[in-house]
């Protein structure tokens, strides 16, 4: 794993892509080396400004993977990123397309239920975002036609739940990190070295120091990894079930309702129904 220097986060910034293999990769690498979390956030917001609008949002993407990944291992990135954020929001709303600002809404709501940051700073997030025209709160009977909606609506392609959505969703977790028999036995056939703090006697030399050194590193980011994806299979396990419940729902009320046109249309067509 590379050192730290903001000319190297700068080049690695510049090759970011919005693949999420891409934006994990310099997470991860961000997260390992957290005790430079101000000067990473600060050529981070710098490298922002400075990129292209249809690269701006996977800016935002890395800021999201890092704050929340990065909180088991210590506060550093969510304290840094706080004086910053909002701008960045606000930056990034006004530089890009309506379609950007709804995945900046998703990020925005995603740390609203995580409770990412505090209400005075997820207020001043949507005030970025929205400005004066918030999303407004619906009533019990808007939230009801719009599920009916759903329920009506499972063959078109822009209303979740979807059969297709649910099959990509299994098929994604065919590959999940917890599954994944090639990093466990990475990780079974960890050197010795990197896990018996008592083999640090054997160190004799500058050279077998690096050497260790180098191999801690390697198991650190190996770990790492593996982490990141085993949290970002739990979400994904809980996105599906609720993805099932809400489908399995959807098509009980669309069984009930064409069991009822059928006992409609059966009344109707018996001799005494009235016309």
């Amino acid at each position: 794993m590379s050192a730290f220097s903001e000319a190297a986060l700068e080049k690695k910034l510049s090759e970011l892509s919005n693949s999420q293999q891409s934006v994990q990769t310099l997470s991860l690498w961000l997260i390992h080396h957290r005790k430079h979390s101000r000067p990473i956030v600060t050529v981070w917001e710098r490298e922002l400004r400075k990129a292209k609008p249809n690269r701006k949002l996977t800016f935002l993407y890395l800021a999201n993977d890092v704050i929340q990944n990065s909180k088991r291992k210590g506060p550093e990135f969510t304290k840094d990123f706080a004086p910053v954020i909002v701008e960045a929001f606000k930056h990034v709303s006004s530089e890009t397309d309506e379609s950007c600002k709804k995945h900046l809404g998703r990020v925005l709501s995603i740390w609203e239920e995580r409770s990412v940051y505090e209400n005075d700073v997820l207020e001043q997030l949507k005030q970025a975002l929205y400005g004066d025209k918030k999303p407004r709160k619906r009533t019990y009977e808007q939230i009801k036609v719009d599920e009916n909606e759903n329920c009506s609506s499972l063959g078109s392609p822009s209303e979740p739940p979807q059969t297709l959505d649910l099959v990509r969703a299994l098929q994604d977790l065919e590959n999940a990190a917890s599954g994944d028999a090639a990093v466990h036995q990475r990780i079974a056939s960890l050197p010795v070295e990197v896990q018996e703090v008592s083999l640090l006697d054997k160190i004799t030399d500058k050279e077998s120091g690096e050497r260790l050194s180098k191999m801690v590193e390697d198991a650190c980011m190996l770990l790492a990894d593996y982490n990141g994806r085993l949290a970002a299979e739990i979400d994904d396990r809980k996105q599906l079930t609720r993805m099932l419940a809400d489908f399995l729902r959807c098509q009980k009320e669309a069984l009930a309702e064409k069991e009822h046109k059928l006992e409609v249309g059966a009344f109707t067509q018996m001799p005494f129904a009235p016309h």
